[in-house]
């Protein structure tokens, strides 16, 4: 594994269309497009939306229309899934969605996989109906989509039309290490849940690595690390702001869910020692602070763990201050010496 620097990283956006109190879904797609044509501006390199369902504060399930969307408001970013789950889907309606998109926008379009429903069991249960307690099987699913993608599926009685022929790389998304072992035996690239699932991160890309397989679309491992990113002109103001998504988090912990609400002076009165302690050890690899903090944090990080690129996601309830996040960010990973930007 080489050494890199902050230099060699390619650096992506992750969104969930984050409700924030006081809004709609209407109001976070066009938030959305927002952020996406900044970070198209200031070198981002893809744009992917995360499939989930049944959460009032994710307005990110119907995916593939979202990825459209984007795409149809930039030119030149690459937008995809992070990802699509496969057991809600047949990888023949997969295929033909990302086959439009591909054709649409030639070039742009990425098509991450993941193996878990994106929701609860009774939401999955709404979801897949009489197909619920049908065998998934994950690695069988990526070869059906990798075949309806081929030129080679050309003579069958079922094709992707559109889909067939075209290159649309397949990413494996996991939090764990059974999805590791799956990217490296189909030789594809590997982006990892670390922004909420931090625990196997680090043992879960050393698998990737030792066992993966070179393949066609891919000759030697690429890891992507999706972590939590709020950054601002302070330590302070980004330690406040950074509540938001503290309380975000609680949600999930707790089972109480709610829009991603305003940032706070304190979150001494709103969680109890166990609630914090569940909340950071979730929120383990994240990025909070001003340039120079995050710049030596993330340095580290990449050091550490040697990855390939690194994926931000940020709960920032003032849209204004979440665009700013990524400009610091993106300005944090392009230069050796911060210097804000106008």
């Amino acid at each position: 594994m080489s050494v890199k620097k902050l230099s060699d990283i390619k650096y992506s956006v992750l969104d969930l269309a984050t409700v924030v109190e006081g809004s709609t879904p209407a109001d976070s797609f066009k938030k959305s497009m927002d952020v996406a044509q900044l970070a198209e501006k200031v070198g981002y390199t893809r744009y992917w939306f995360a499939e989930h369902h049944n959460m009032m504060n994710v307005a990110s399930s119907a995916t593939s229309v979202l990825i459209g969307y984007i795409a149809g408001g930039t030119s030149k970013i690459r937008v995809g899934s992070g990802g699509i789950m496969l057991p809600n889907h047949s990888p023949l309606i997969v295929a033909e969605q990302f086959g439009t998109l591909a054709s649409l926008y030639p070039g742009r379009i990425d098509l991450g996989l993941g193996r878990a429903p994106g929701t609860d069991q009774t939401t999955a249960l709404a979801i897949r109906g009489e197909n619920f307690n049908a065998a998934h099987n994950f690695p069988r699913d990526i070869v059906k989509l990798q075949t309806y993608f081929s030129n080679d599926n050309a003579g069958s009685k079922v094709r992707a039309i559109p889909g067939e022929g075209l290159d649309i790389p397949i990413w494996v998304l996991g939090s764990s290490t059974d999805s590791a072992k799956v990217a490296a035996a189909f030789g594809l690239p590997y982006a990892f849940a670390s922004h909420f699932a931090p625990t196997y991160f680090m043992e879960a890309i050393q698998i990737y690595r030792d066992n993966f397989k070179p393949s066609e679309q891919l000759q030697k491992p690429y890891v992507m690390a999706c972590v939590n990113v709020v950054a601002a002109d302070t330590d302070g103001e980004a330690e406040r702001l950074a509540t938001s998504v503290k309380q975000f988090f609680m949600g999930v912990v707790t089972g109480k869910r709610q829009l991603l609400p305003p940032p706070v002076k304190s979150m001494d009165s709103i969680w109890n020692v166990f609630e914090e302690e569940a909340v950071m050890q979730m929120l383990a690899y994240s990025f909070i602070g001003g340039p120079e903090k995050i710049k030596s944090e993330l340095s580290s990080f990449i050091e550490q763990t040697g990855i390939d690129e690194v994926m931000a996601t940020s709960h920032i309830f003032d849209h204004q201050s979440r665009m700013y996040s990524y400009k610091v960010f993106a300005d944090v990973l392009r230069s050796s010496a911060y210097a804000p930007l106008v």
